[in-house]
Parts: C-alpha cells; sequence; structure tokens
C-alpha cells in the first residue's frame, strides 16, 4: 500500500552544531532531490546506493540555502522500512524551519509525533515492546534505565514475550486437535502434563512481575519524602545532596513551609526528592498547609527520609511523625551527631521496627551520607541495582498484561485441579496468549496504537 511521505526536523529546536530533517515515504528521494545539489550542481540523490551519505547544498530556487550532508536510506533499509532521506543540515532554528518548509512544499507534510517510529512498527520493522524502548532510552535518568532500555530496544522483552506464546499456541493447538479428532489424537493423561507446563508458565511471569516494582523506580525514579521537626536539618540535607543551595537554611524554625523537589542520581539510583514543611503544631495558617502537604506526601512516597534533631529530646512532634511512617519503607538519619546526644538510638528503634535503618549524620560537617546512599541501594534493589542477565519489566501497560496473562493461567490450572473438561483450558490458554500478545503489539487495538505513539517526540 503506497504511504504518503512525512517529514519533521528528528533534532533538538535549539542552536547547535547540526540540525536533521528527516523524510521517510514512497516520495521523500524525489522530494529531497528537488531542492538538493550536490558540489557539481548537479540533482543526483537516486542514482546513489542505499544507506550512503553525500555533500551538497539546499537550494530554494536558485539561492543557496545551505552546505549539508544527505544520508540516503533506500527501502526496505531504513528505520521505516521505506525510502528515507535525512538532510544533516547546521543547527540553526530558522535554517532548520526554511528547509522543513521547502521539503513540505515539495509534496511531503509534517510528521506527527512518534509516526517514524510507527511506521516501522507498522511495516513489522520492529514489535511494539521495542518501539516503547525507543522513547524509553530518549527520556533515560540513569546509566541504568538506558541500559535497561537499550536492551529491550534489542529484543529482550520480545524474546521472552514470544516464547511464552509459542509455549501456550502450541497446547492450545494440541487440545483443539484432539477435540477435533478425538479417533487419533488422545487426550489420556494430558492433564498432568499440562499442568507441569503450567506451572513453568506461572513461574516464568511471576518472576517477570516481580521485577516490575524495581523496574517502575529505575526509570521513573524513587519518589523520596524528607520529613522531620522543624530545623531538623531536612532543608540541608536536601542542598547536600543536590550539590547546590536549593533550600533556604537557617536557624529560624519554619523556615521551609512548602513543597521544594529537586532529582538527584546516586549510584545509578534516581531519587525525586521532595523536601517538606517541619512537622509541628502551629496555629501559623501557610505553616499548617505546609504541615498537612508534608503528610500527604509521605503518604504516597515510596521512601521517606526521617531527619531526627539527636541535639534535643523527642517530643509530641517526633511522635506524630514515627506513627505517621509506620510500616513505610524508611531511613532515620539520626542528625546533629556533632553535638551533645538528646536521644539514643535505642529510644528510636524501640518505637519503630527492628529492622529500620539508623544512620548517624551530621549536615553541618558533612557525615554519614556515603553511609546514606549505600542504605538507599540496599533497601531497593538488595545491592545489586542491574542484572546483566535479567529481563525488567519498566512499562505499566506490560506489567498490566502480565498480571491479566498470570490470572488466566491460573485459572487453567483451578481447572486443572477441579477436572473441568478440556475445552476450558482452552479458552484461558488463548486469554494468556492474547494479553501477552499486547505486549509486542499482535492483540492491540488502531485507538491504542495511536495512543502510544502520540506521547512520542517529535521526529521520532
Amino acid at each position: 500500500m503506497k504511504s504518503d511521505t512525512i517529514a519533521a526536523i528528528a533534532t533538538a529546536m535549539s542552536h547547535s552544531g547540526i540540525g536533521i530533517i528527516r523524510v521517510s515515504g514512497e516520495e521523500s528521494i524525489k522530494i529531497v532531490d528537488s531542492i538538493y545539489r550536490d558540489k557539481n550542481n548537479l540533482k543526483s540523490l537516486h542514482k546513489y546506493k542505499t544507506n550512503t551519505i553525500h555533500y551538497g547544498f539546499i537550494y530554494d530556487d536558485e539561492n543557496i540555502l545551505d552546505e549539508v550532508m544527505v544520508s540516503v536510506m533506500k527501502k526496505p533499509n531504513s528505520f521505516t522500512t521505506e525510502d528515507t532521506v535525512e538532510i544533516n543540515c547546521h543547527g540553526g532554528i530558522l535554517v532548520m524551519n526554511r528547509i522543513l518548509e521547502l521539503v513540505i512544499k515539495n509534496g511531503a507534510r509534517l510528521a506527527q509525533p512518534g509516526e517514524f517510529t510507527k511506521r516501522a512498527f507498522l511495516n513489522g520493522r520492529i514489535d511494539l515492546s521495542k518501539a516503547e524502548a525507543v522513547m524509553d532510552i530518549i527520556s533515560s535518568k540513569n546509566d541504568t534505565a538506558l541500559k535497561s532500555s537499550v536492551k529491550q530496544l534489542r529484543g529482550s522483552v520480545y524474546e521472552k514475550i514470544n516464547d511464552l506464546r509459542k509455549a501456550i499456541i502450541y497446547d492450545i493447538a494440541f487440545i483443539e486437535s484432539a477435540l477435533d479428532d478425538p479417533e487419533h489424537i488422545s487426550l489420556d493423561g494430558y492433564p498432568q502434563e499440562l499442568s507441569i507446563k503450567i506451572a513453568d508458565l506461572i513461574n516464568d511471569v511471576d518472576k517477570l512481575l516481580s521485577t516490575a516494582e524495581n523496574g517502575k523506580m529505575i526509570t521513573e525514579g524513587i519518589n523520596t519524602v524528607i520529613v522531620g521537626k522543624p530545623n531538623a536539618g531536612k532543608s540541608s540535607l536536601l542542598n547536600i545532596l543536590a550539590g547546590e543551595e536549593k533550600a533556604i537554611v537557617t536557624d529560624i524554625a519554619g523556615t521551609t513551609r512548602d513543597i521544594l523537589e529537586e532529582n538527584i542520581i546516586l549510584h545509578g539510583i534516581n531519587l525525586h526528592l521532595i523536601d517538606t514543611a517541619g512537622i509541628r503544631s502551629t496555629e501559623d495558617i501557610i505553616e499548617k498547609i505546609g504541615v498537612e502537604k508534608a503528610k500527604k506526601y509521605s503518604q504516597d512516597a515510596d521512601l521517606i527520609i526521617y531527619v531526627v534533631d539527636s541535639s534535643v529530646p523527642l517530643d509530641e512532634n517526633d511522635y506524630d511523625i514515627i506513627n505517621m511512617i509506620q510500616n513505610k519503607k524508611c531511613i532515620i538519619l539520626f542528625n546533629k551527631s556533632d553535638l551533645i546526644s538528646k536521644v539514643s538510638l535505642e529510644e528510636i528503634k524501640n518505637l519503630l521496627d527492628k529492622n529500620v535503618i539508623i544512620i548517624k549524620t551530621s549536615t553541618k560537617e558533612n557525615t554519614g551520607i556515603e553511609d546514606f546512599e549505600d542504605a538507599v541501594r540496599k533497601l531497593f534493589f538488595n545491592g545489586e541495582i542491574y542484572f546483566e542477565n535479567e529481563i525488567m519489566i519498566t512499562n505499566l501497560r506490560h506489567k498490566e498484561a502480565l498480571q491479566e496473562t498470570l490470572e488466566s493461567l491460573i485459572q487453567v490450572n483451578n481447572s486443572l485441579e477441579t477436572g473441568m473438561p478440556e475445552d476450558f483450558y482452552s479458552i484461558d490458554l488463548m486469554n494468556a496468549y492474547s494479553s501477552l500478545g499486547k505486549i509486542i503489539g499482535e492483540e492491540v487495538s488502531d485507538d491504542l496504537v495511536n495512543e502510544i505513539f502520540s506521547k512520542f517526540c517529535m521526529g521520532k
């Protein structure tokens, strides 16, 4: 089927050394050829071999607009599997827009966000999990997230899901064949054989799902809320971790009244830090609003850092905080350890879970921070940020599809245990097969495809 030709600026819209205008579709070579001439003043893109790059000029009528390098990728040897041309021009905003306008004037249309990758998917160049990995690479916030996304782009998720689907479809086909031709295909003893296979499939899917929580935190970051009484050292901690003065620090209690946010990376872990107002009873209306915000953010946090001012005795405000953080993932920083302590570690431990992590720190002298960084890693990733051979589920859509798959497989197992007829196995196996297909794009609606690619950036 003939498709129209699309074009877009594929690099950031900012002043830079190089800018790229990408053109893809049946008429891409013809369109660019109409505005391009090589160093000998000839229009000659059609004669070049695929996957080659050439030096020349872009012309607006008879006026040279820019000096360029043009890449020619003939179908099917391109990202979209269509004829594709990339114009590498100087990275000025004006010149990039002028060249794009010329391309559109000569027959292309402006691409929608993600339309190049969408065409690669629709043309069978990549599956949906690889397409989503493209955007994950672009939006990676740390090295670990980047490694995971690159691995998915190379097919780690696709290969695993494809293997699971092959195993399931084999048994669906066997059951259907046996039901259609019972004289030649026997199901005697088959439920016992299928039970073993289902147990293995459940184990495989469950293992993938177990990586989803860490996968989400690796890609999106750990939502981390800093709580404590006023003047305990929360803002000083934020400044130390951020490496600059993000928060105002004074000896006046209640200086921080609103939420301060900062993203930092600790040993490959992305922390979305939220510094909150000091929690205490107060009649100040503005400060009271800040305290309520602190409590609200704490409820949804992946990690709470409770900064204790060890230089003053615990009071009712501390007890309120301790009650608030019960059963939450929490690291307690026993701060101001450079001063004489008025609080004992045992006192804190007796009020919280015995396994709670308590670290002595001094934000004034910058001590204990490395111990805190190690504690974060151990608390969330068992000390290992990235497992080289492990497939990490980082996409919520994939997680939901796997949960649907697991439910269907468990239903098959229940049918086996209760001795239900074989056609019941086939129905639930097909549901599991279809749910897995959603991940790689073989069981998705056009509306979902459009929704996924609409979130991509322009030019990709």
